[in-house]
């Protein structure tokens, strides 16, 4: 749930449309009161970051990052239903990227020291933090980031917690339509679009999803999960890739797709 636009619903109007809608899991991209005030007593799943701005201060001062669990989460623990703390709003492929690993750790630290381990810290991806990512078993993380990767999934993995990514097929097919068949970006390919070795890819989104699992693999790391925290499509501002049919169609595929399977 962000609050960067204008004419918004209300925190209440949304967290009601959630729970109309049997949607469980909500996620907050910095602490707004407000926000954190409807959630009491809503038993929504939540995902809740800090400012990208506050990650170096975490990094370097366990005080700060105690302040910061005790002022935007110990108010709330009773009546919110905190699951994740995401370290980073894809920050990782820039300056602020090498602070998040020591950023969790911190923040891990804190969540401790008021009972509240249970609450999992993790980071957020944007696909761009991957090399290459076509064929799907050719994900790679990038090679400037590949060691901050590998202490992020050193934590992940001492809390059995997913490594969150964002999915968006509609910025590669858009930038890409000669080579990237709206058909494959929007689920509607009937036949395998890639074929990776045994495995086949009728949609980019598991494609996508894989060069992730592929990069895991790769720093030995293979058994994190991944959670897919943004995905959609936009309605304007880009004819004729963005129309209100296309993200009604990719929505729609995309509910379909993933209440029946994995990816490959």
């Amino acid at each position: 749930m962000g609050k960067l636009r204008n004419n918004l619903p209300s925190p209440t109007d949304v967290i009601g449309l959630y729970k109309r809608s049997q949607i469980g899991y909500l996620r907050i991209y910095q602490p707004y009161p407000q926000v954190l005030e409807a959630l009491r007593g809503s038993g929504l799943s939540v995902a809740i970051s800090p400012r990208n701005k506050d990650l170096a201060s975490f990094a370097t001062s366990q005080d700060a990052a105690n302040a910061w669990v005790n002022t935007n989460i110990v108010p709330y623990k009773n009546d919110v239903s905190f699951q994740w703390i995401t370290i980073d709003n894809k920050v990782i492929s820039g300056p602020l990227g090498s602070n998040v690993p020591a950023a969790m750790n911190n923040i891990r630290n804190a969540l401790a020291s008021v009972g509240l381990a249970q609450i999992k810290v993790t980071t957020v991806l944007p696909v761009n933090a991957l090399g290459a990512s076509y064929p799907p078993s050719a994900g790679v993380f990038s090679s400037d980031i590949m060691e901050t990767m590998r202490s992020i999934a050193v934590i992940l993995a001492q809390q059995d917690a997913p490594l969150m990514i964002n999915v968006y097929p509609y910025f590669s097919y858009s930038s890409d339509p000669s080579h990237i068949s709206s058909e494959y970006a929007m689920f509607t390919s009937s036949t395998p679009v890639v074929i990776d070795g045994s495995l086949q890819y009728f949609n980019l989104f598991d494609a996508m999803v894989d060069a992730f699992n592929a990069a895991l693999e790769k720093i030995n790391f293979g058994n994190i999960k991944l959670t897919v925290t943004e995905t959609g499509w936009p309605t304007i501002g880009n004819d004729p890739y963005t129309s209100v049919s296309n993200a009604q169609t990719y929505n729609k595929n995309l509910l379909s797709h993933v209440m029946r399977n994995g990816t490959p």
